[in-house]
């Protein structure tokens, strides 16, 4: 089925250095969530920290937490990030903006054409709907192998893309944006515009849990990053030493890092809400003491990862070989991820952005099995 499939690896053999392969897994096509659940808080939430696990429902979550624990969210933006146009050669083209750059107008962009577009070309992005274009010069090659394109808008990018742009919705969802993407394919918290991808775990989350939580006694707080394209990426090399991961940019708030210095002070558990978070805090504690300030983060975590800094995670279910499905791995343990995953599949939980989510402690040093 997945994950090193007890048919062909015993789960006790686990080697302690994986391959990209042992995070390969079977998903069925219909498990894969085209749409969000009708109520945010009515996704399903896989129980994680006991044995057997335990079936719930997101809304259960006040429930599993304790007065004086800390929630951290990722309060990024998702923008309109997904354009479509030509190049004033008359061939199509599709872009999806990785990064808004310091210069008004200029991004980092994926895009997407029958023949890559060259330097000094023009691309004309539009809105069909209403006519409008604007124009687009390319500007080179950048980022990560060259693998992206530099590229000025005649103005300010945010406007541009309110206008032109679209939901930027994972390759894996087969429908056209539309009106209930733009609204569900965000977070209801959402404050930071620059993310081209949703932090997903958090989308489960509406104002009135958001108050149980408080009224429980569950503390809160925020940190930035701005989601890329490349979490969706899968891991095309075996040896993970040789992964480059792509680079986005985080901030921790000076209030967040206070936030959790009382938390564990008290004994309280810092749960991160998704990966995009615990990445952001983990960047930020590699020095051994959490930092506040904002950087950008390449980290890659993967079995064996000393942890700093979160103790409880809640996240949705990951791509086959992706970097994210080997942090968590690294998270609860990769022979309990195995476990979860493949009674997730037997349950018929819902996969990926729109689908259902998982509440997992960290692994304890002692019981790690790497």
């Amino acid at each position: 089925m997945l994950l090193n499939d007890a048919s062909s690896t015993p789960l006790s053999s686990t080697p302690r250095h994986h391959a990209v392969a042992d995070f390969d897994f079977d998903l069925p096509q219909e498990l894969i969530a085209q749409s969000p659940a009708a109520e945010r808080t009515a996704s399903r939430l896989l129980d994680g920290r006991s044995h057997p696990p335990v079936h719930r429902i997101f809304r259960d979550l006040p429930d599993l937490l304790s007065p004086g624990d800390l929630l951290v969210f990722n309060d990024t933006r998702v923008i309109r990030a997904r354009l479509y146009g030509t190049k004033d050669t008359g061939g199509a083209v599709e872009a999806l903006v990785e990064r808004l750059l310091a210069t008004p107008g200029d991004i980092w962009a994926h895009v997407r054409a029958s023949k890559s577009p060259r330097v000094g070309q023009r691309i004309w992005f539009h809105n069909e709907a209403t006519g409008e274009r604007i124009k687009a010069e390319v500007l080179g090659r950048c980022g990560p192998d060259n693998g992206l394109f530099h590229l000025r808008l005649p103005s300010e990018v945010l406007p541009i893309l309110d206008r032109l742009g679209h939901v930027p919705l994972p390759p894996y969802i087969t429908h056209a944006d539309n009106a209930d993407d733009e609204r569900r394919y965000q977070t209801v918290f959402a404050r930071q515009p620059g993310a081209v991808a949703a932090p997903t775990a958090a989308l489960h989350f509406d104002q009135t849990l958001l108050d149980q939580l408080a009224a429980r006694g569950v503390q809160s707080a925020h940190v930035t990053l701005h989601v890329g394209a490349g979490t969706f990426q899968p891991v095309r090399v075996e040896d993970l030493s040789q992964h480059r991961m792509h680079s986005e940019r985080f901030e921790v708030p000076e209030a967040t890092v206070a936030a959790i210095a009382r938390t564990k002070a008290a004994g309280g558990r810092v749960v991160s809400v998704g990966t995009t978070t615990l990445r952001a805090l983990e960047s930020a504690a590699r020095s051994g003491v959490l930092q506040a300030g904002a950087s950008e983060t390449e980290i890659f975590i993967t079995p064996g990862f000393d942890f700093q800094v979160v103790d409880r995670l809640i996240t949705n279910f990951h791509l086959p070989r992706s970097t994210l499905l080997m942090l968590v791995s690294a998270f609860a343990g990769f022979e309990a991820i195995q476990r979860l995953y493949r009674l997730a599949i037997e349950q018929q939980y819902r996969f990926f952005s729109y689908g259902d989510a998982m509440l997992l402690d960290r692994l304890q040093a002692s019981s790690a099995d790497h």
